[in-house]
């Protein structure tokens, strides 16, 4: 097997700015991110996903996801499923609250909204924590947390978070065909085979290639055939440039 990153969770956090649920959900995911499961999450960018960021969607793909959104139209959840796969969990936080419940403004939340904030963060890090499986003999709700200016507005500024831009995923994307592919783990399987002394010209190679890529990528039967040939041929252009 390649050796790929670590594995961690997306967050995806709705991006909508007229609505205090909406900051409420950025503020939960920067405070995962930040104080609560740091090393076990990344951000990710749901205006870059939406306008065809490949490392955004290849992340998605390949790691489970928790869309957290403000409302009912549950922009964040709709557009990972429909560029990358189902979130593996989702969280709405209109659903989480009564109506007429004053949270403040969008620009600034009051207690109650940064309240909601705080829990709703301990809900994504509970649905982390499942997702990966911690065996760390602690709970979340355990874990420490730090002090917070009272103004949302202040909180956004003073935050930065760790986005799937640094995740480390291999990706490639290739000719199938007459169209443009991105494969994720494609260059660290190219490294595997190649450190195995196997060449293009080598026996079942480009089977073993294509047995290997679709480990980690949905590819259909029907065009099976057409991978084999398209990832051979990156492959053999992979050692030519190893080898120059």
């Amino acid at each position: 097997m390649p050796d790929l990153p670590k594995k961690k969770v997306g967050i995806v956090a709705c991006s909508g700015e007229e609505m205090a649920e909406g900051t409420i959900t950025r503020l939960a995911a920067l405070r995962v991110l930040e104080q609560l499961r740091p090393d076990d999450t990344v951000t990710i960018c749901l205006p870059l996903f939406l306008a065809g960021g490949e490392g955004d969607r290849a992340f998605a793909r390949f790691y489970p996801t928790v869309a957290v959104d403000g409302c009912e139209k549950r922009c964040a959840a709709r557009a990972t499923a429909l560029y990358s796969g189902k979130p593996a969990a989702s969280i709405v936080v209109s659903e989480l609250i009564a109506p007429g419940t004053d949270l403040g403004t969008a620009r600034r939340l009051n207690q109650a909204g940064m309240q909601l904030a705080k829990a709703v963060a301990q809900m994504i890090a509970a649905r982390v924590g499942e997702l990966l499986e911690v065996g760390r003999g602690r709970r979340v709700s355990d874990m420490p947390e730090s002090d917070e200016p009272a103004g949302g507005e202040e909180v956004q500024a003073a935050v930065e978070a760790t986005c799937t831009c640094g995740s480390g995923i291999p990706v490639l994307t290739l000719s199938v065909g007459d169209e443009r592919k991105t494969l994720i783990a494609v260059p660290a399987i190219f490294d595997q085979v190649y450190a195995q002394g196997r060449r293009p010209g080598s026996g079942d190679v480009a089977d073993e290639l294509l047995q290997s890529v679709r480990l980690y990528n949905p590819i259909p039967d029907s065009v099976a055939s057409e991978y084999r040939v398209a990832l051979l041929k990156e492959f053999a252009l992979y050692c030519r440039k190893r080898e120059a």
